[in-house]
């Protein structure tokens, strides 16, 4: 198993910058900074130019992406793509990969059925050709926890707390990767995290897969509703002085996660990498 630290970074796709100079001045950065990874949400697209782009800036920094949506994926093109960025950083890139959500597959003209049956499939199918050691899923259930411990490297769990790493742990055994992903506000102002933690739970709470997932880790329905409850978000976003933000984190790991993919929420929602916040962080984290 690759050993690359404790902490990555996981930051959609969206908020990176179209000039690949400025990409990899700010994966140069992360790098200095001592984060062991970075992880790419909101479904990169099949050519996976982006992590190309943060592999070909650094010389230590493992690139996942996390995660490709099959709905919107082409198989053989983004296993096409992996195969050349594992051939020019051998050792560096995970490709995560994730059934998605109804919405996603809908807007792609398909029925959003047998979600975990259609992973299975572009898993040892589409993507037949990329070495399990180097693939990983979004994995929330147990049914699919156990997919990720049969034919990945791992899983990637996401918006989960604590409770569910050591779960998953659970399932996947002691050989397989766990990553889950943790989100942070780099601030003890209660008002402001609650407000950049609405923002965010405005979308991933009318996803059923994460309410009823969130469920079986101390949450009711009531919490899931909305914005969610002050108890969902207190959960969801951790927030607070630098020793409660650095407990939340490391909760995970003492919890069975391997590796902690660090979702930093700044104040400002406009899109754009948080620079301050991840220099903050590292500091906090003792990087």
């Amino acid at each position: 198993m690759d050993d690359f630290g404790r902490y990555g970074i996981w930051i959609s796709r969206r908020h990176w910058p179209e000039e690949r100079g400025r990409v990899a001045v700010a994966a140069q950065e992360l790098e200095s900074l001592g984060f062991g990874s970075v992880w790419i949400g909101g479904s990169p697209p099949d050519s996976l130019e982006l992590p190309e782009a943060l592999l070909a800036a650094t010389s230590r920094l493992v690139v996942g992406t996390s995660i490709v949506d099959i709905w919107r994926s082409d198989g053989p093109r983004l296993a096409a793509s992996h195969a050349r960025l594992s051939d020019q950083f051998p050792g560096r890139f995970y490709l995560g990969v994730g059934s998605g959500h109804a919405p996603t597959a809908e807007a792609m003209g398909q029925l959003y059925v047998k979600p975990l049956t259609r992973l299975r499939e572009f898993l040892t199918d589409k993507l037949h050709d990329v070495p399990p050691s180097e693939r990983l899923i979004a994995a929330l259930g147990p049914n699919t926890l156990a997919a990720a411990r049969e034919l990945t490297a791992g899983a990637l769990p996401y918006l989960m707390p604590p409770a569910h790493t050591a779960s998953a742990r659970e399932i996947l055994g002691p050989d397989r990767l766990l990553i889950p992903e943790q989100k942070v506000f780099m601030g003890a102002d209660r008002e402001q995290a609650h407000e950049a933690a609405r923002r965010m739970a405005r979308s991933y709470l009318a996803m059923p897969n994460y309410t009823n997932a969130l469920t079986r880790f101390g949450l009711d329905k009531s919490d899931l509703t909305g914005e969610g409850t002050d108890r969902f978000l207190d959960q969801a976003v951790i927030w607070g002085p630098d020793e409660d933000i650095r407990a939340g984190i490391d909760a995970h790991l003492t919890a069975g996660a391997d590796h902690v993919a660090v979702q930093v929420l700044p104040a400002d929602p406009t899109d754009h990498l948080p620079l301050p916040e991840w220099r903050r962080l590292a500091a906090l984290l003792g990087l």
